[in-house]
């Protein structure tokens, strides 16, 4: 076979993913913490940048229903005003309707996120929050007590150690003999400085086990005797609603009984969790939901979590006129393309966004008005072909962004949900919707008439979801709700304390 050379031309569609495109599809799948962030280094970064002061009002509200031929292709590109989510205004009562909503917002309860004062000089009163002294931790409130009660440095060092092996719930994790081996301490000093620990506030930290840390109370009560200490050797026996058995361990009569576990039901079992431990960051949701006049839902972005960047082009003038060399040329024209392309990737991200939420507010028009249980079944696809978007651009909006409407704050990924068959052939339900409902029936049974599974399913079609019984069991543990037996057992329980047994 012969070896030849020849030349070909060949035309095909490729797609190239440039780094600015890179970056617009990062920035929009970051979280408003994220991209905050994210502005705030390339603002040290890029001398072109600069926070705006005050920044042009970003995509809000609009009276006007978008068009069905709007473009919405992969440029994330949108209207320049958003629609109202419901029946559309007149154009002579378009200019009204948006004065009155802007007026409507600065009274309304999203105010209230970010609360102001005017002091009496005119200004801005800081946030009496931040003079509240922090919450002061578990280990922190030991650690003072220890500085009191133990003078012995050894003592002091041991108590240090095991301090630092308790628990945010209060209760000590880990091996006293092992602390002892570590420190190269007599293991009866550890039990000793441990019984000191004990003694600390709040009454039962330190505990090992929560037998220990009921009886730790009771005896800071002077409430702890040999028939309640019976009782907290027994507690499988309590926790399995086992009273007979427990009655005949014990030695009390039923009416003792009944006593002692109702005061033990009035201790705390996790003394420590009154203490501060892991600052949690409150959410904020991008965008924000209220109910209109007309009846509609207004969609627009919450301008508190979106950071506003400008591009200083009389900067960048005045330094061109100053750089001698091409390497500062080239440097200056890079910082103006980054800067650019930064200010139009969080344009195109907060339209992007608001975009999204409108298509989720009105496929789930039925939860914002009645509630959980007109919860539909969504998925991404139905809303990106909705708006003419890809998918993942869809899956990309939802993370790690929440929406605050009248009914709470929601993660965007919330209102996805499965659909479960009808059984009647009509329209599918929401499996949250059916995880509601089921805890409804739950909640509502009586003690003579504990639901099972299979009577959950029964019921589960008579209202018109056909639902398999796996698939309750599953939804069931999901809400951390026990089984028939189990609640029976904790209703007949409850009954017979309040009988006095």
């Amino acid at each position: 076979m012969a070896l030849s050379q020849k030349l070909e031309l060949r035309q095909g569609q490729q797609l190239v993913m440039t780094p600015q495109l890179q970056q617009a599809i990062r920035l929009l799948q970051l979280s408003n913490i994220e991209l905050c962030t994210f502005v705030e280094s390339e603002l040290e970064r890029n001398p072109l940048l600069e926070r705006a002061e005050a920044a042009p009002e970003p995509p809000r509200e609009s009276e006007t229903p978008r068009r069905e031929d709007d473009d919405g292709d992969g440029d994330w590109s949108g209207e320049e005003t958003a629609p109202t989510i419901g029946p559309a205004a007149s154009e002579g009562e378009e200019g009204g309707a948006r004065e009155m909503a802007g007026a409507e917002q600065e009274q309304s309860g999203w105010a209230s996120l970010k609360p102001r004062t005017q002091n009496s000089y005119g200004g801005e009163e800081a946030n009496l929050e931040e003079y509240v002294a922090a919450n002061l931790s578990l280990a922190d409130h030991l650690i003072e007590q220890l500085h009191m009660v133990i003078t012995d440095p050894v003592e002091r060092m041991i108590g240090a150690h095991l301090i630092h092996m308790v628990d945010e719930a209060g209760y000590l994790q880990g091996d006293l003999g092992d602390v002892a081996a570590k420190l190269g301490a007599p293991d009866d000093l550890v039990e000793k400085v441990l019984g000191l620990l004990q003694t600390f506030d709040p009454p039962g930290v330190c505990a090992r086990n929560l037998a220990e840390c009921l009886a730790l109370q009771l005896k800071d009560q002077n409430r702890y005797d040999p028939q309640i200490a019976k009782l907290l050797d027994n507690l499988g026996l309590l926790g399995s609603h086992n009273l007979a058995a427990l009655k005949r361990a014990v030695g009390v009569d039923a009416q003792e009984l009944a006593d002692m576990i109702a005061e033990i039901k009035h201790l705390n079992p996790k003394p420590g969790l009154q203490f501060g431990s892991v600052q949690i960051q409150p959410v904020l949701p991008d965008v924000m939901v209220r109910p209109a006049r007309d009846g509609s839902w207004l969609v627009e972005l919450n301008n508190d979590t979106l950071p506003r960047v400008l591009v200083n082009r009389g900067y960048y003038t005045t330094v061109c006129k100053t750089a001698r060399s091409e390497q500062d040329k080239g440097y200056l024209v890079e910082c103006l393309q980054n800067a650019n392309w930064l200010v139009k990737s969080l344009d195109q991200r907060a339209r992007t966004i608001l975009r999204v939420a409108e298509e989720i507010v009105r496929q789930q028009d039925g939860f914002l008005t009645y509630g959980v249980e007109h919860l539909k079944p969504l998925n991404l696809k139905k809303v990106a072909d909705a708006i003419s978007m890809h998918e993942s651009t869809v899956s990309r909006v939802t993370s790690n962004k929440y929406m605050a409407t009248p009914r709470g704050v929601f993660e965007l990924k919330y209102f996805f949900t499965s659909a479960i068959a009808s059984a009647d052939g009509d329209e599918a339900h929401s499996s949250e919707a059916v995880r509601h409902r089921i805890r409804q029936l739950i909640d509502a049974e009586p003690a003579s008439a504990v639901l099972s599974d299979d009577k959950i399913v029964e019921q589960l079609k008579r209202d018109g979801i056909d639902i398999a019984r796996r698939t309750v069991a599953k939804y069931r543990e999901a809400l951390r709700i026990p089984s028939s037996v189990q609640r029976r057992r904790e209703k007949q329980m409850a009954a017979r304390l309040d009988s006095g047994l």
